[in-house]
């Protein structure tokens, strides 16, 4: 089955357009990057899917169902800045998430509290910013979701982390899930795709496998995104 399914998609701001009659469906089980420059619609996009923006054209589907209530039951969503309360304890929010979400997994996200040497008895106002993104991309991947969407999750952390953090991506997420990302740190997350789409002023500009392109352009899909977008 189909997990995400967008259908000739547009969004407008004003007369400005931001995505252009763009299609593309992603199945379960796969990490897809969401590459391209500033401005070429990747955050719009999966603010989309999320039902935060409304579509000035075209329709998105989640499991088959049209967004709304069912489909965002579907969605783990991690934003591109922090919008956790800065006075609130780790272990509060995770009661609050708890409380709040059918499927979130408290003990997975205890686990990786442990493993990533936070405490969850800190407030979020004693933590820098790169362990409070830490904490949001650990309560995103607590969720037994079908769609986890992270929107730049490791452009705040420190290079000796990411490794780690990119692990505990792989190693938290359903089988059956997929993972969208979006970020411009390509090299970083290269290794963990399965598939890229790229966006270009709005529009799809390159679809495939990761295994595809290396084997027909026989470069990494960071110098191929260089060279596309000449970067």
């Amino acid at each position: 089955m189909t997990l995400l399914e967008c259908k000739q998609l547009s969004k407008r701001y004003g007369s400005r357009p931001v995505l252009n009659n763009i299609s593309f469906h992603i199945d379960g089980g796969h990490i897809i990057g969401l590459l391209g420059p500033n401005g070429s619609g990747k955050t719009t996009l999966i603010k989309l899917i999320c039902g935060l923006l409304t579509p000035t054209s075209g329709e998105i589907y989640v499991n088959e169902r049209p967004i709304g209530i069912e489909s965002r039951k579907a969605i783990s969503y991690l934003p591109d800045h922090t919008y956790l309360n800065d006075w609130m304890r780790v272990r509060d929010i995770i009661d609050y998430f708890e409380d709040f979400y059918e499927d979130f997994d408290s003990l997975r996200a205890y686990d990786m509290l442990a493993k990533l040497q936070i405490n969850p008895g800190d407030k979020l106002k004693t933590m820098s910013k790169g362990t409070k993104e830490k904490v949001q991309l650990i309560l995103v991947m607590s969720r037994r979701a079908d769609l986890y969407l992270l929107d730049e999750p490791i452009a705040g952390v420190d290079p000796a982390a990411r490794d780690y953090i990119l692990e505990t991506i792989l190693s938290n997420y359903e089988e059956h899930a997929s993972i969208l990302i979006s970020t411009h740190l390509i090299s970083d997350v290269e290794n963990i795709l399965d598939e890229v789409i790229f966006l270009q002023n709005g529009t799809i500009r390159l679809q495939s496998s990761v295994d595809e392109l290396r084997q027909t352009e026989g470069k990494s899909v960071d110098a191929l995104f260089r060279e596309v977008f000449r970067c």
